[in-house]
């Protein structure tokens, strides 16, 4: 029998996620409709494990699918190769990795089309409505520079000792990687334990990211997400945080 999505209008809460759709039903974890894209929506989501994924012209459609891709900390991976990527990064003086120095240009870039096919799902609209939450200290991003020029890195969501990881790019090979290890190690400094990946890709997977199912991803979320938040204005990640990757890898 074939179930009708949901649909939410701005003033009702996101319903149970058991009402989500099934891989068997064609959609793993799509779980409603609407139109709010807000800042408070998107903080109700998220602490409840749910996110927005949608193409232009499309309502907002809300997930939340199982199982759930999940990157354990102290599960990160760091090949030979990337190890010696990172040292080379360390020694290069005209390369630095900064925190929410540009938000708006990282989730851009993270936007913009790659290897000629057209742009993500990352609309002007997402764009505001991520900016508006980072405008609340929610969202963040981590930037690699080379000569001062943006080559790389992500954005993530964050609620207490729990991130929510949302895209990178990198314009040089290996430049998003470099950021996704300073926010690794950097995370670990400050006994946070796991980054959310939403769904399963290789990549993730050769960085030591495995599949969770829902029952154990929400417990996670709503152990950390009560936890003190993580300390990205008073101590960011950076360059710094980068060198202990190699001794935790």
């Amino acid at each position: 029998m074939n179930r009708t999505l949901i649909w939410i209008d701005a003033s009702d809460p996101l319903p149970s996620t058991d009402c989500a759709l099934t891989a068997a039903e064609g959609a793993n974890g799509l779980l409603a409709a609407g139109s709010d894209l807000s800042a408070k929506r998107l903080e109700e989501a998220y602490s409840r494990g749910i996110f927005p994924w949608f193409s232009r012209g499309e309502p907002v459609l809300w997930w939340t699918p199982a199982p759930r891709m999940v990157l354990m900390l102290d599960e990160f991976k760091i090949s030979k190769s990337f190890r010696k990527t990172i040292c080379k990064a360390l020694e290069a003086p005209d390369l630095t990795i900064s925190s929410n120095h540009d938000f708006t240009g990282v989730m851009q870039a993270c936007a913009a089309p790659r290897n000629g096919k057209p742009g993500t799902w990352i609309s002007p609209p997402m764009i505001g409505a991520y900016a508006d939450l980072h405008g609340r200290g929610l969202a963040h991003s981590v930037e690699v520079r080379r000569e001062g020029s943006l080559i790389g890195g992500l954005y993530c969501v964050s609620l207490g000792r729990m991130v929510f990881g949302e895209s990178m790019f990198s314009h040089t090979p290996n430049a998003s990687k470099l950021a996704l290890a300073t926010l690794v190690t950097w995370m670990q400094s400050h006994d946070a334990r796991v980054i959310d990946c939403q769904q399963h890709t290789g990549h993730l997977a050769s960085l030591g990211g495995r599949e969770i199912d829902r029952p154990a991803f929400e417990s996670l979320i709503a152990q950390l997400t009560q936890q003190p938040a993580l300390p990205w204005q008073a101590s960011p990640p950076t360059k710094e945080d980068l060198s202990k990757a190699i001794d935790h890898g």
